[in-house]
């Protein structure tokens, strides 16, 4: 197993001598995982209040004179772009995999961690482009979060000038910050591990963090091409993705582009973006389970290479999403085929989870519940993807509510489940304060009922032809009267949910300073991010001496053991004497 000396010289870590170098210009990995956190939840909810509007006109169409047809597109631009993106990219990779990577593997920091420090504020810039689209003329793009072209940059379409412009130049940024912090993730997994610390020794959480970081190190060129691409076209008039067209009767520059090409470059990342999203969350919340059911995970080689087969897979299905754009039989029987194929290594991480859980001594904290939850909306949505992965079936349900409701069950509410489980499993290691065990639970009973009132009568919404994207559905023939009270329902559980949020932001903000404080090991975990000598972990997190590690991550309800654990870095010895 491979190591490097760096760990150790400290002179290469020195400690932060002043306010600046310590909190804003800091290159400790801790500090770096905050700014990204912090960052990606306060887009989060600019996000959370465009999808409230939304559901606001489709609800109550009419009601509302600051939402007109243009606005709304703008809405579903930026909400799908900001949650996919920069939230839930930047949260669990920027956020999760900067925090626990150094401390579950024993090292004292990223390998390089001036280049930790510059992809945060890269990714902070990339926001901040991101949201400058609010305040020029025209405002943010309306091409819908896929960005397709012709519309995207023709003169007709909601922020077709700068709003355009300044979507593809964050997300050209923010695939800069990605890669800087991705290179760094994927180096320190394989060369800054400790003694001991063999690869299949790994918690399933760095084996997820690692496997969508390389899946984004492949992936992620793709958009930054097209995003380059549609640039020239846009700024230039080269005819990458634009057509001989006309745009509001007159002849366009344009001659010979390639719409489909750039939907095929777009989902080509787009799917393994999916799994760049879904694998750090499915490694989160294996390690909470076992956590929380005091039980070793079932299967852990088959989760490891289940999540790495997982990985390769997601790199060829993703013209699913294109079965509408005309495609050759042929090929549409070859991505249905390895769609279904992916829902293999997918449904036996399900399988094992719940193997976890059997007969385990499961204590029903809130980040169980959290991951429990999961659990339930990420099988139902898994169940409707394959609906969607069949040709026939998905070709009348494309374009209707129903991909609304699936797309949101299996990458939107599943993935924030596990976030809200991890920072409730994980905050006491950050803070040494425990979040309030009522208003966190409160916070899961609404979140969790309230997400199944607001995408579960989608899918039927979906079966009666009701098509998504539409600012206003009107009286239109095939949509039957049933569909406007259930809009008008769907709105009232989404704004309660939007709502409920505030709770979990002040549960974080009042345990900061007043919550009750956490022994150093509160959970009876393990790993080795709780065995650090203080907690929350200091500077070079591990004081004068590495950690040596002597077996996995999930020896629990050991035999024999009075506290019914064995962490990681406990050797042989040790455990004769706490036998004795």
């Amino acid at each position: 197993m491979a190591h490097v000396a760096i760990a150790d010289q400290e002179q290469e870590f020195h400690e932060p001598a002043t306010f600046i170098t310590k909190y804003i210009w800091s290159q400790d990995h801790k500090v770096i995982a905050i700014q990204y956190s912090i960052t990606a939840i306060f887009v989060g909810l600019v996000a959370l209040v465009l999808s409230g509007m939304m559901r606001l006109q489709l609800g109550f169409p009419d009601s509302f004179n600051f939402i007109d047809p243009s606005a709304y597109l703008q809405f579903v631009t930026m909400h799908g772009m900001i949650m996919v993106i920069y939230l839930l990219t930047a949260l669990l990779l920027g956020g999760f995999g900067n925090y626990l990577i150094p401390l579950m593997i024993g090292a004292r920091d990223m390998v390089f961690p001036y280049l930790n420090m510059l992809s945060y504020w890269t990714y902070l810039l990339s926001v901040i482009l991101l949201l400058a689209s609010f305040f020029v003329v025209g405002g943010p793009t309306g091409a819908g979060w896929t960005l397709y072209p012709p519309q995207a940059i023709l003169s007709g379409t909601p922020g077709a000038g700068a709003g355009i412009t300044l979507m593809l130049l964050s997300l050209g940024v923010f695939i800069v910050a990605f890669t800087m912090g991705g290179l760094n993730y994927v180096t320190t997994v394989l060369q800054a591990r400790t003694k001991g610390m063999t690869l299949m020794r790994m918690p399933l959480s760095v084996w997820g963090i690692f496997t969508a970081s390389i899946l984004g190190l492949l992936a992620f060129p793709a958009l930054l091409v097209s995003a380059i691409m549609m640039l020239l076209d846009q700024q230039v008039g080269t005819s990458f993705f634009m057509p001989a067209l006309l745009s509001l009767g007159e002849q366009t520059d344009y001659t010979g582009g390639s719409p489909i090409l750039f939907q095929h470059l777009f989902w080509f990342f787009g799917h393994p973006e999916v799994y760049i999203v879904a694998l750090p969350a499915f490694g989160i919340v294996s390690d909470v389970i076992a956590t929380h059911a005091r039980k070793n995970i079932f299967g852990y080689r088959m989760m490891v290479w289940a999540i790495v087969i997982i990985g390769g897979l997601s790199f060829i299905v993703w013209a699913h999403h294109m079965y509408v754009s005309g495609m050759n039989p042929y090929f549409g029987f070859f991505f249905a085929t390895t769609t279904l194929i992916i829902a293999v290594p997918t449904a036996i991480k399900v399988y094992n989870w719940v193997l976890t859980l059997w007969q385990g001594n499961i204590h029903l904290r809130v980040p169980m519940l959290f991951s429990i939850g999961f659990i339930f909306t990420f099988t139902h949505g898994g169940l409707t993807g394959l609906f969607l992965g069949n040709v026939v079936v998905d070709l009348p349900l494309s374009d209707t509510y129903f991909v609304v409701g699936h797309f949101h069950m299996v990458m939107g509410v599943s993935p924030i489940m596990v976030l809200y489980a991890a920072i409730y499993h994980w905050f006491p290691l950050v803070t040494g304060r425990y979040l309030h065990t009522g208003l966190g639970k409160l916070h899961f009973w609404l979140t969790f009922l309230g997400t199944y009132a607001i995408y579960l009568p989608m899918h039927y919404l979906g079966f009666l032809g009701v098509p998504r994207r539409y600012y206003a559905m009107g009286s239109t023939d095939f949509i039957p009267d049933s569909a406007e009270p259930l809009n008008a329902s769907i709105t009232v559980a989404a704004i309660i949910v939007g709502a409920v949020q505030i709770i979990f932001i002040v549960n974080l903000i009042w345990s900061l300073s007043k919550g009750r404080k956490s022994e150093p090991n509160p959970w009876g975990a393990t790993s080795l991010e709780w065995q650090t000598p203080e907690i929350p972990p200091k500077h070079l997190n591990w004081g004068e001496k590495l950690p040596v590690v002597h077996r996995w991550a999930y020896d629990y309800s050991v035999p024999g053991v009075s506290q019914d654990f064995i962490p990681q870095n406990m050797s042989e010895a040790e455990v004769e004497r706490l036998k004795t």
